[in-house]
């Protein structure tokens, strides 16, 4: 029997204390990577577990999200909690937060009182504004920096008003940038000479406008200010979704002229390469109607599946648009393994995207959904030398 694969973070202790999404989701891509992760919640629970779709009264969401951690229960607001929470803070190498800093401030977490007998620590402080400036005290969630950032002022069509995201995606962009900033904090920190850590201010808006291409430069350079595009970019031509003959929707790119030259002729229209209006990409940006015109008409002539078959004849660039049944059955996505079944307290198992991406030698692994309120609270404490005694009072107190 091959042993099991040792997971590249192991070793690596993670306190969650952060609520929804930004924050826990951080955790949980390093969580998927073999750190283990103590999720630290209220007594009354994270609002997470009643986010999102429920079955049977449990949230998927949480399910999703909480993967690989170890729940624990604790009350901040309370002396003892802080003390408790200062006692665990002690045996990590990060404590990723979301409460605005004067919150934080109230409870005592800060990163020097955490660090002071812990001086190795990282502590990442996720926020909607950051630490500083005149919106620090401001309560922010994603939905505000995907407006503040510039996104829902370039999302959508020129003819209609600004559009939000349907997913939560300025914390998810969030979480990427704090599990990398985290990594390099460690790095930093495992190379260093006193081996000291540090506090990282990470507010959502920012990861948000850090994904948002050139706009300040073209706004600076060209006074440019970037408005609605629809599915097209100002970068190439053509790009743009498709509505085929049977109702169904492709999407291609023609990013290089090479790939260009394959979609002219994978439409049977090559001649429109030695047409002025279409020979370069600037000049094809600027005659983009009537490009994305004569591309419409030709996809409404033929079925899907027959133009798939085309252009992947004529490797140009070609995809269908699919929604989450067809991701599941697609036979790339099932060789690759990108869905997996995982074991769940409450259904036996789910279905879920699998870690990504894939490392050669140390890949990452889901080992199990979202537990139980608590379910982790006996071997956590316990290992903070706490009896069961003392663990049920905290209990029956209201701490835990």
């Amino acid at each position: 029997m091959e042993d099991k694969k040792k997971l590249p973070l192991e070793g690596l202790r993670v306190i969650d204390a952060s609520t929804v999404l930004a924050g826990p989701m951080l955790a949980t891509y390093l969580g998927d990577f073999g750190a283990e992760v103590i999720k630290v919640e209220h007594p009354a629970g994270d609002p997470l577990r009643n986010a999102g779709s429920h079955k049977d009264g449990e949230s998927l969401e949480w399910k999703l999200v909480s993967r690989n951690k170890k729940p624990i229960t604790l009350n901040f607001s309370t002396p003892k909690g802080q003390e408790l929470f200062h006692q665990l803070a002690e045996t990590a190498d990060i404590v990723i937060t979301n409460f605005r800093p004067q919150t934080l401030a109230k409870w005592n977490i800060t990163y020097e009182s955490l660090a002071k007998n812990n001086p190795g620590l990282i502590l990442v402080k996720v926020s909607g504004f950051g630490e500083d400036g005149p919106y620090k005290e401001r309560p922010g969630f994603g939905t505000l920096a995907e407006a503040m950032s510039g996104f829902a002022q370039v999302n959508g069509f020129p003819d209609r008003g600004p559009v939000l995201p349907s997913f939560a995606l300025a914390d998810y962009a969030t979480a990427m940038m704090g599990a990398y900033a985290t990594m390099v904090a460690v790095y930093e920190r495992d190379h260093s000479e006193d081996g000291k850590g540090q506090s990282i201010d990470l507010p959502i808006y920012e990861a948000l406008m850090g994904m948002l291409g050139n706009q300040v430069m073209e706004y600076d350079q060209l006074g440019v200010i970037p408005g609605r595009k629809g599915n097209r970019t100002g970068w190439t031509a053509p790009r743009n979704l498709y509505e085929t003959q049977d109702g169904k929707w492709l999407a291609i790119s023609g990013t290089s002229p090479a790939i260009v030259e394959r979609i002219f002729k994978a439409i049977g229209r090559e001649e429109l390469l030695a047409d002025p209006k279409f020979a370069t990409n600037q000049a094809r940006l600027q005659h983009a109607d009537e490009l994305e015109a004569i591309i419409a008409d030709w996809m409404k002539q033929f079925p899907q599946e027959e133009i798939l078959e085309r252009f992947i004849r004529f490797e140009a660039t070609i995809a269908p648009v699919y929604n989450v049944k067809e991701i599941m059955e697609d036979p790339h996505f099932i060789h690759r393994n990108n869905i997996v079944e995982v074991p769940d307290a409450h259904f036996g198992k789910v279905k879920m995207l699998n870690a990504a991406p894939k490392l050669s030698r140390t890949p990452g692994e889901i080992r199990h959904a979202g537990l139980e309120l608590g379910s982790s609270n006996e071997a956590v404490y316990e290992e903070l030398g706490l009896t069961p005694a003392e663990i049920e009072e905290l209990r029956n107190g209201g701490i835990i």
